[in-house]
């Protein structure tokens, strides 16, 4: 799945974060409201890791993804 498809349907797709990423709070996923690089950042800060951890891990939720 690309990730206009994932941003479009980003209500039904936070579940499917919020499992992959249990530290995001609601309002984390609120926040991102679907934008990529905002997951990015927020994953990156939560987490404490460097960007491209954070991209490849966002990379991997993208194609995974069930929706």
């Amino acid at each position: 799945m690309n990730w206009d498809q994932i941003q479009g349907k980003w209500k039904q797709v936070k579940g499917q974060a919020q499992q992959k990423w249990g530290d995001l709070t609601d309002d984390d996923l609120n926040k991102v409201d679907g934008k990529r690089e905002e997951l990015v950042g927020r994953v990156q800060e939560r987490y404490g890791i460097a960007k491209d951890e954070a991209e490849k891990q966002v990379k991997e939720f993208e194609t995974s993804c069930n929706c």
